[in-house]
């Protein structure tokens, strides 16, 4: 058989768009960049300054695999997956260079060159583990990022929380692509031997650890933050958060995953992506002038 003949996906063929968001221009950033909610605003600060390491290493975990995969269709796909987690992490660290500078220490613990000593040992680590156990994870990782982004394009509640017009930009591409690209990772496991233990054994780890690793980072990003230090409104707002569109019920959504034979495309997000390819580069698209 050939590698990548059995995928299930039927998605185009992730498109890589260079990318170039404007952060602070003409107006500088208010420092609560999601207007007067502190827990929301760090939340987003946490997810940003994580995520260039993470796809980075979401890049390696795939890469690993490229000399066993020879279906064109599944080849063609990885070179998008890369493509566009590359500038992801590219933009996403142009915004992170004006949350250090805003005052989000916890957003320097992920902010480092390639070569650092941080990114080797992160290398290291994963050296580590099994080449499919490193897949595996970033496998579960496309799948939350894919559940949230669904959540972010498809819930109109969301949409119309006031913030940062530009970070609202950098978040919808964002999690438009994430979309494109959600079964790539996932098919390239299952196509190279990926057995179903491991996929849902580390899937139920992970999502047990979710909310403490998540919730530990937020409240360390907010602890670290002097201009945050409002405990009353920090907790009135967490509270709403957490009863709010963007958290209640997310961890139920994930849990297809731990499916005997479940497959991302068994979430059929078709419509909303071509209602927010439109959106967002048809003709009178609101990120065309973004395209460098």
């Amino acid at each position: 058989m050939t590698i990548g003949q059995d995928t299930k996906s039927l998605t185009p063929y992730p498109k890589v768009r260079r990318m170039r968001f404007r952060f602070g221009q003409p107006e500088p950033m208010a420092h609560q960049f999601v207007q007067d909610d502190i827990p929301l605003t760090h939340l987003i600060a946490v997810l940003s300054g994580a995520f260039p390491p993470g796809e980075e290493s979401f890049i390696r975990s795939v890469r690993k695999f490229s000399g066993e995969i020879t279906d064109p269709v599944l080849k063609k796909r990885v070179a998008g997956f890369i493509g566009q987690e590359a500038v992801h992490g590219q933009q996403h660290r142009v915004l992170n260079d004006q949350l250090i500078e805003m005052g989000f220490p916890i957003v320097r613990v992920f902010t480092f060159e390639p070569g650092a000593l941080r990114e080797r040992a992160l290398v290291r680590i994963e050296n580590l583990v099994p080449r499919h156990a490193h897949l595996a994870f970033t496998a579960l990782a496309e799948h939350y990022t894919a559940t949230l982004a669904a959540r972010v394009l498809g819930e109109e509640a969301i949409q119309t929380i006031p913030g940062d017009p530009e970070v609202w930009n950098l978040l919808n591409w964002h999690a438009f692509e994430e979309l494109e690209h959600k079964s790539v990772a996932f098919d390239v496991y299952r196509a190279t031997g990926g057995s179903e233990a491991m996929r849902i054994g580390l899937m139920a780890g992970s999502y047990a650890l979710t909310i403490p690793v998540v919730g530990l980072g937020v409240a360390v990003s907010i602890l670290s933050d002097p201009r945050s230090w409002r405990p009353i409104k920090v907790a009135r707002q967490t509270v709403r958060l957490a009863r709010g569109p963007i958290v209640k019920g997310l961890l139920k959504e994930m849990r297809p995953y731990m499916r005997p034979g479940f497959h991302p495309d068994d979430i059929d997000t078709t419509e909303l992506l071509e209602r927010w390819r439109t959106e967002l580069f048809g003709a009178q698209g609101e990120l065309v002038d973004r395209i460098g």
